[in-house]
């Protein structure tokens, strides 16, 4: 277990810094409206960062995990457990229905399906399906940046910076994933390295 803490502190640092990168994002999105709360930023975004960061690390460790490839699915578990969306389904509302909180599911869907695209495993047509899938946000992104705010353009820095923030999220968002799909290292015999056979005499 020890030699498991290691990448579980990697990870976890690894996931609050992407997930910190993410409210950033948040922000420049949204603009003046966006406020921080300690609940919604610190619950919601910085804790399932650290959750799915560490998940990956221990995945890593392992590399015998590949549920964990799901750890993403933190975020939006965070959403639904929230008082107010607890509130909502209790008062008959459909999670997501409103629009709120959309992005914490589908940001984890795209890296997932990204993941997998680039693990290596599985039939070819699926990795060719969920590869195109995963790559969707790039055009969407560049299609829905100006309806958000003119600001968001891609023809002005502000915009293009935004756009590079975004996407390299969604990509390293699916390395991540990748690491549980990743072949298995293979056994060590006895701890004694193997022989390259030209060395053999």
């Amino acid at each position: 277990m020890s030699r498991a803490v290691g990448p579980l502190a990697a990870g976890g640092a690894a996931g609050l810094a992407w997930a910190a990168g993410l409210r950033g994002l948040m922000v420049e999105v949204a603009g003046p409206e966006s406020a921080v709360h300690w609940y919604g930023t610190f619950v919601q975004i910085l804790l399932p960062g650290v959750v799915t960061g560490a998940l990956f690390g221990w995945a890593w460790h392992t590399r015998r995990r590949r549920w964990l490839v799901t750890a993403p699915l933190a975020f939006p578990i965070a959403v639904i457990v929230s008082p107010d969306t607890v509130s909502a389904i209790v008062a008959g509302q459909i999670p997501f229905s409103d629009g709120l909180g959309g992005g914490a599911l589908a940001l984890p869907l795209f890296g997932m399906a990204g993941g997998y695209a680039i693990a290596g495993r599985g039939a070819p047509w699926r990795r060719i399906v969920l590869g195109v899938f995963a790559l969707v946000p790039l055009p969407a992104w560049a299609f829905a940046s100006t309806a958000i705010s003119p600001s968001l353009s891609l023809a002005t820095a502000r915009g293009a910076w935004v756009a590079v923030l975004f996407w390299a999220s969604i990509a390293t968002l699916a390395l991540g994933c990748a690491i549980p799909l990743a072949r298995a290292r293979p056994p060590a015999h006895d701890g004694v390295p193997a022989v390259p056979a030209d060395a053999r005499g």
